[in-house]
């Protein structure tokens, strides 16, 4: 068996003209281990047929040279090649790659996403304010707590998440939503989404009726779903859902009475009260998810149903995504004494404690006073933005816009014919991110229109898609 043996200057002639192959090959062993480690990796070229049947191999010093490797480890490699099967030498001609040989069956290539956050569309639900003032202050914070990190950030603390933290929560939610709680009732979530499921696993059981506003937040339509309970819808007009509507035998009901989800309507007192004297009366929960009333343009938030119930029967669920940033990943959930242990014990299973670094920043921005100035500067953001989507909407008449007293969505109405589905697609054409509202039905037949954010764009970036959707409406 004779393998390639060429003077030095056919070496150089052969390595202007064969491919350079040591560019396929992975970095080799130290030592030790190179020949097999040579002869498995060009073996898996030649299956992949990287190196095609019938190729040239370059001779064994020069490939050595590439690979900076002896030249004997190139040898034993090609001669094992050659013992399987998978390479021939030819005498005077060098070595090749066999013109049959196993071949692996090519897998299908491998989409890799960008690297690059895609940026949702203007109009796009669930996008938080930048707000460049708090995150510089948020960034102090944090780098205050870094510079002097507390005992607390190195061991894991309690599933309620921290004491201090959770006594300015409440100290904010009895002045600014009327909510009676005190810190011992209060967890500390992930978010919202993380608050729901923690009630459902606390206080329900799979097969259990749930009376859910319809249309409704589509989340929490999953989490309830998704646990095996039974959905009722409630339809929700001017004034909110009406318990008196409902289906019997519920264990209990979500709703959003501050500011429904998606519809935007406020429930009324007589309807809160009615609802309260349900929850009394049944032995039910009352699953009240405040997400957004901090957004209020015409007058102070709206005080919480938790605040009027003098039986125990509210859960209140709140989060800082909206009002801050998703990113912070903080919410808090106010849990009435009978759940309380249960929840604590689940919460601790699940995610163990909330994250003190975010914490503790978080407890300095609501105790310092900068979370009460982001409020005001949010909120006067958030109006100019939802006042440049109605007049962008409004432009041509096409499209049916109330203007919303609080809130980070509106609802428009369409021309009639138009399917909600359809004119989804539509504004994404037209650069305008929405949700067709027909897609939150719970059990009610499904209502048509489309649900618009409106906070963390630039007004003139929501001016200009909205006018852009209402002109190709008009086209229709």
């Amino acid at each position: 068996m004779a393998l390639d043996r060429k003077s030095t200057n056919s070496d150089q002639k052969i390595r202007t003209t064969l491919p350079d192959w040591s560019s396929l090959v992975p970095v080799l062993p130290a030592a030790g281990r190179r020949t097999p480690s040579l002869y498995r990796e060009l073996r898996r070229l030649i299956e992949a047929g990287d190196i095609p049947p019938g190729s040239k191999l370059p001779p064994t010093r020069d490939l050595a040279h590439r690979l900076k490797t002896s030249r004997g480890s190139v040898v034993a490699a090609f001669e094992t090649l050659i013992a399987e099967g998978f390479a021939v030498a030819r005498t005077g001609a060098g070595t090749f790659v066999a013109d049959r040989v196993p071949t692996l069956k090519p897998s299908a290539p491998i989409e890799r996403e960008s690297s690059a956050p895609k940026m949702p569309l203007p109009g796009t639900l669930g996008v938080a304010m930048a707000d460049a003032r708090t995150l510089k202050q948020f960034r102090t914070l944090l780098g205050r707590h870094l510079a002097r990190p507390g005992p607390e950030h190195f061991y894991y603390g309690d599933p309620r998440g921290g004491d201090a933290l959770r006594q300015a929560v409440a100290a904010y939610l009895r002045q600014a939503r009327g909510v009676r709680c005190e810190a011992r009732s209060i967890i500390i979530t992930t978010g919202t989404q993380q608050g729901i499921d923690l009630v459902i696993r606390s206080a329900l059981s799979s097969g259990d009726r749930v009376i859910i506003e319809d249309p409704c937040y589509p989340s929490a339509r999953a989490a309830f779903s998704g646990n095996g309970l039974v959905l009722s819808g409630l339809a929700v007009d001017g004034e909110g859902a009406d318990i008196a509507l409902a289906a019997p035998g519920a264990r209990a009901i979500y709703v959003t009475p501050s500011h429904q989800f998606p519809l935007g309507v406020t429930m009324s007192m007589r309807r809160r009260l009615a609802l309260i004297d349900w929850a009394r009366e049944t032995g039910g929960w009352i699953i009240e998810d405040d997400y957004d009333s901090e957004f209020r343009f015409a007058g102070p938030p709206l005080a919480a149903m938790q605040g009027m119930d003098d039986s125990g029967r509210v859960i209140y669920l709140g989060t800082f995504s909206k009002v801050l940033f998703p990113g912070l990943r903080l919410g808090y959930a106010v849990i009435p004494d009978p759940l309380l242990e249960t929840v604590v014990a689940l919460r601790s299973r699940s995610d163990r404690s909330p994250p003190t670094l975010a914490e503790a920043a978080l407890t300095d921005l609501l105790r310092e006073g900068h979370f009460a100035a982001h409020l005001r500067r949010a909120r006067r953001q958030a109006q100019a933005a939802r006042d440049a989507l109605v007049a962008g909407l409004s432009a041509t008449g096409a499209l049916s816009v109330g203007v919303p007293d609080q809130g980070l969505h509106l609802v428009a109405g369409l021309p009639a014919g138009l399917a909600d589905t359809e004119a989804v697609e539509i504004a994404a054409r037209a650069g305008l991110g929405a949700r067709a509202l027909s897609t939150m039905a719970v059990t009610n037949p499904p209502r048509q229109g489309l649900v618009i954010g409106f906070s963390g764009f630039a007004p003139e970036t929501l001016d200009a898609a909205a006018a852009r959707f209402a002109a190709a409406i008009s086209a229709i």
